[in-house]
C-alpha cells in the first residue's frame, strides 16, 4: 500500500493525479510503473484520476522508440485519462528532425544518438534523411505534447518556472529548461510546481515545488508522484 504524507499543495476531493517524471527511453520501467498505478487504482478506487507524464520520453536510454510507440498505440492504464507534457528533449528532437543544424548538434550531444539508434538510424547518416524514418503518428505525438497543466494547487511542467513572473508570461525556454533560478528559489509561486528535468536520487518535496526526476535512464528508479487531497505519495519502478 502506498504511503501518503502531507503535501504542500492540494487537489479537490475525489480527484487524483499520477504524475511520472523523466522517462528517457526506459520503456520496461515505464510499463512496470503503469502496472503499479493500475494496482493502486484497484486497491484504492477514486472518483476521478489522471495519468500525466512530465516530458523527456526520449534520449539517453536505449528504448526511446518503444516508449513513444507504447504511449501512442496502447492504453497504459485502462480507464485512466492520459495527458502528456513536452520536455526539452522532445523540443530539441523535433527541431533537429525539421532541419535545424544547431539543434541537431545539441540533440546528438544530449542523448539523441541513442534515440536515433532506437529508430534504426545511423547517427552518422545524412541529417536530412533522419525524418524519413518517423511515422506520421509518431510526429503527431511529438508535436501535440502539452506545455503545462494546472489543477488545484499544482502546476505540472517539465522544468519549472521563473520566479515572480505570471504563468501566461513565462517563456517556453524557462518552462522546459530552467534550473538554478527556480530550484534555489523559496518564493511562494501561488501554486506548487511539480516538475522533472533535474535528476536526483530521490523525489524532492519542498514548500513550493516537487521534483520527480530520479535518473531512471542511469540506474535510478522511474518515479510517479501520487497527488490526492492534501496528500502526496510515490510509486517507483
Amino acid at each position: 500500500m502506498i504511503e501518503l504524507r502531507e503535501a504542500p499543495g492540494s487537489l479537490p476531493r475525489g480527484r487524483r493525479i499520477y504524475a511520472i517524471g523523466d522517462i528517457h527511453g526506459t520503456a520496461a520501467r515505464l510499463r512496470d510503473l503503469h502496472a503499479r498505478i493500475a494496482e493502486d487504482l484497484r486497491a484504492r478506487p477514486v472518483a476521478s484520476a489522471l495519468l500525466l507524464h512530465l516530458g523527456d520520453y526520449v534520449d539517453k536510454g536505449t528504448h526511446s522508440r518503444d516508449v513513444v510507440d507504447y504511449l501512442i498505440e496502447e492504453d497504459p492504464v485502462p480507464g485512466l485519462d492520459m495527458l502528456n507534457l513536452t520536455g526539452n528533449h522532445e523540443e530539441t528532437m523535433l527541431a533537429a528532425l525539421e532541419g535545424d543544424g544547431a539543434a541537431a548538434a545539441d540533440w546528438l550531444w544530449g542523448g539523441g544518438r541513442a534515440t536515433l539508434e532506437s529508430w534504426g538510424i545511423d547517427p552518422e547518416a545524412p541529417r536530412d534523411a533522419w525524418g524519413q524514418h518517423f511515422t506520421a503518428p509518431q510526429m503527431r505525438f511529438l508535436r501535440r505534447l502539452h506545455l503545462h497543466h494546472q489543477e488545484g494547487g499544482y502546476l505540472f511542467v517539465h522544468a519549472g518556472i521563473r520566479p515572480g513572473i505570471p504563468l501566461e508570461d513565462q517563456s517556453r525556454e524557462d518552462l522546459l529548461r530552467i534550473r538554478h533560478d527556480f530550484l534555489g528559489s523559496e518564493r511562494d509561486h501561488g501554486v506548487v510546481v511539480v516538475h522533472g528535468h533535474t535528476a536526483g536520487f530521490n523525489p524532492v518535496v519542498r514548500d513550493n515545488r516537487i521534483c520527480l526526476d530520479t535518473a531512471a535512464w542511469s540506474g535510478g528508479p522511474l518515479t510517479c508522484g501520487v497527488f490526492e487531497g492534501d496528500r502526496v505519495g510515490f510509486l517507483q519502478a
